[in-house]
């Protein structure tokens, strides 16, 4: 998928229009967040940001393997 963005003027800020199509594939709708990645191919936007993901799968982890701790600490 290819889609030709404009930039725009938003305030002293610019930005760019997403078509409804563009939204779609990225499964987003106004007022949720994009992470924009630097990557060795260009620019990459996602819905997700990875490094938040593995974040909240170490914490998961974690919370699962010392939830008595955690109970009690609760308290």
């Amino acid at each position: 998928m290819t889609a030709k963005l404009k930039i725009t003027a938003i305030g002293n800020s610019a930005g760019v229009i997403l078509p409804k199509e563009v939204l779609e594939k990225l499964r987003v709708e106004k007022g949720d967040t994009l992470f924009l990645t630097e990557t060795p191919n260009g620019i990459e936007l996602s819905a997700h940001d990875d490094e938040v993901e593995l974040q909240m799968e170490i914490a998961e982890k974690i919370m699962r393997e010392n939830r008595n701790l955690l109970r009690k600490l609760a308290q």
